[in-house]
């Protein structure tokens, strides 16, 4: 019979961006792939590709407890319905409220990929402490499935969910992201005049955008010459989300360009001489570290444990402490004044890509778990 795989994923933007390529992977191996998700304006492309999607309203900015209850009960449904072998949840919520389904509906396995703690874990609100506290205690339910598969893209979150649930260390696989592909995402020489320095990501104050304004403030302040640029959208269902009005006064006062969100990271990338993220958002292994590694970008970032794990300080980039906006500043200069230096690191960043980041092994490593976790669970059953 024909091995059945369900991702549950946040978003259909998300899963295109970040999971497509295992997916893609998993059919051409064998296995019928379901997507259960939250559909914005992506539902023609993923079926184009032979992906049965289930509409799901997850709502990530949505915490109430009805939500969670009418959540629980559709991902219940779809269990229910298609008797995955493997059922696959990506990110917080899909993976707190899908480890639940997955044991009461007797999914025979389970595979959970935490991509970063995400925002519970770094902001200190009094309700995201209310919050985070109830998440815990949800963490030690859902991770209590017999054929368990933890997926986690850095060490300290691997060490960070070992303690909170007291999972043994053969529960967990350690991945490096989500890959890249390093046919599409090509070293290009960098542009010539006035240097670029380029931010891509959710226009999130715990990405660093204010520090990435702040430290371009202080550097066209001092007489360095160069252009900062901004890539990417708000996320209105983040309660950190910097707003339209803001990305747009800062663009008009001339202090950062403001370009919008972009499909075509490879040809941004070109367009740039060095790529910043001054994160302190709850990051697995950010991607467009990643990306701009294959692109042959020195990189500036934080000491944040998912981005420090994206790079290899003094080789491939630099590191800052969190919302330091001076360190930063200093950082990015550092990098602006020394073109030989910054050639430097991003030919070793692509280097580096080549050796832990390629698509292809990421997508080897998801099918060897979810191989693993059919014969572990064949084993327990005979």
């Amino acid at each position: 019979m024909t091995k059945k795989l369900l991702l549950v994923v946040n978003v259909d933007w998300f899963f295109l961006s970040h999971r497509l390529p295992i997916a893609l992977g998993a059919l051409a191996s064998g296995y019928e792939v379901h997507i259960a998700t939250e559909i914005t304006d992506r539902l023609a492309e993923m079926e184009s590709y032979g992906l049965i999607v289930h509409p799901l309203a997850i709502k990530r900015n949505n915490s109430n407890l009805f939500g969670a209850i009418s959540l629980t009960n559709d991902l219940f449904n779809i269990c229910r319905s298609i008797k995955p072998d493997v059922a696959h949840f990506v990110t917080i919520k899909p993976v707190l409220l899908g480890g639940l389904v997955a044991r009461f509906a007797k999914v025979p396995r389970m595979v959970a990929a935490i991509s970063g703690l995400g925002f519970l874990f770094v902001n200190d609100s009094l309700r995201s402490r209310v919050i985070r506290a109830i998440a815990v205690q949800l963490y030690r339910l859902s991770l209590g499935h017999k054929n368990l598969c933890i997926i986690v893209q850095n060490s300290h979150d691997l060490a960070t969910i070992r303690e909170l649930t007291g999972l043994p260390d053969s529960s967990f696989r350690l991945l490096p992201g989500s890959g890249v592909d390093l046919r599409e995402y090509l070293p290009q020489p960098e542009p010539i005049g006035i240097p670029v320095v380029m931010f891509a990501a959710r226009m999130l104050l715990d990405k660093g955008v204010v520090e990435f304004v702040n430290a371009a403030k202080m550097l066209k302040a001092a007489g360095i010459s160069a252009r900062f640029i901004l890539v990417g959208d708000p996320d209105l269902a983040n309660p950190t989300s910097i707003t339209k009005a803001e990305l747009e006064a800062w663009h008009q006062e001339g202090i950062i360009e403001w370009w919008g969100k972009r499909s075509d990271i490879p040809e941004v990338f070109a367009q740039a001489n060095l790529v910043v993220l001054p994160s302190y958002y709850g990051e697995g292994l950010p991607k467009v570290l990643i990306e701009a590694a294959a692109c042959g970008r020195a990189v500036v970032t934080t000491e944040n444990p998912g981005c420090r794990a994206a790079i290899e300080p003094d080789i491939t980039g630099l590191l800052v402490p969190i919302k330091e906006t001076q360190l930063l500043a200093d950082a990015i200069k550092k990098l602006i004044t020394n073109p030989d230096l910054r050639q430097q690191m991003g030919m070793a960043g692509r280097k580096r890509a080549e050796q832990i980041f390629p698509i292809e092994k990421i997508v080897a490593a998801h099918l060897e778990i979810y191989a693993d976790s059919i014969s572990n669970y064949a084993e327990t059953t005979v």
